[in-house]
């Protein structure tokens, strides 16, 4: 944990940090994009028992890590929810060629 000396340094580190949350999530999809080549149909692609297991799993890390689950599990289900819709477009334009 870093400690900082004034707001100037917290809000400098808290942007690197907002840029790699961006950068790790860019990273998700491009995985999630490559994942749909693998499904046999859309609701394999919506996988509510692997949404129900992430879930509970970053509910469980962020309770570890003294932050709000209700946050984490929030916006881990906006994120997922989006990323589905990117696979079910990746999915079904596989199902074209």
């Amino acid at each position: 944990m870093i400690k900082c000396n004034s707001l100037e340094e917290v809000r400098t580190e808290i942007d690197m940090l907002d840029d790699k949350i961006v950068e790790l999530i860019s990273e998700r999809s491009h995985l999630i994009r490559q994942a749909a080549a693998f499904k046999e149909s859309v609701d394999e692609v919506k996988a509510e028992d692997r949404i129900d297991f992430i879930l509970q799993k970053v509910r469980h890390k962020a309770i570890q890590l003294d932050v709000s689950p209700n946050m984490i599990s929030d916006l881990f289900t906006i994120m997922i929810n989006e990323m589905v819709e990117t696979e079910i477009s990746e999915f079904r334009n596989k199902q074209t060629f």
